[in-house]
C-alpha cells in the first residue's frame, strides 16, 4: 500500500514536499517513482529513484526544479517541488514498479502499485 500526503494549493513560485509511505518490509529493494495527471491529460512520468537512493531520473521538464529522495528506514519516498508553475497543477501519484525495472524504462505500464494520489494546485 502506498499513501501520499503533502499536496495543497499554493501560489506560483512556491514550494511543496510530497511524501509517500509504503507498507511492506521490502521497500528498500524496489525503485520508486512519482507520476502526475492533469485534468484531461494522460498520466505522465515525473521522477524515479533507485532502491538505494543514489540513482535518480527525471522528466526533462522537472529537472532542476524537482528533487526525489527516499528514506528506507521510514519506508518513505519524497518529492520536493520548487518554483512551482500553474502547469504543475495535477494529481501526483506515488508508484512502485517491478524490482529490477531500469529507471529510464519506468512508464505507466511498468507500475505494479499506485497510491491514491494527492492534489497539487498552483495558481498564478
Amino acid at each position: 500500500q502506498l499513501v501520499e500526503s503533502g499536496g495543497g494549493s499554493v501560489q506560483a513560485g512556491a514550494s511543496l514536499r510530497l511524501s509517500c509511505v509504503a507498507s511492506g518490509r521490502t521497500f528498500g529493494s524496489y525503485p520508486m517513482a512519482w507520476f502526475r495527471q492533469a485534468p484531461g491529460k494522460e498520466r505522465e512520468f515525473v521522477s524515479a529513484i533507485g532502491p538505494g537512493g543514489t540513482i535518480t531520473h527525471y522528466a526533462d521538464s522537472m529537472k532542476g526544479r524537482f528533487t526525489i529522495s527516499r528514506d528506507n528506514d521510514k519506508n518513505t519516498v519524497y518529492l520536493d517541488m520548487n518554483s512551482l508553475k500553474s502547469d504543475d497543477t495535477a494529481a501526483y501519484y506515488c508508484a512502485a514498479p517491478a524490482r529490477l525495472t531500469p529507471l529510464q524504462k519506468i512508464t505507466v505500464a511498468a507500475i505494479n502499485y499506485w497510491g491514491q494520489g494527492t492534489q497539487v494546485t498552483v495558481s498564478s
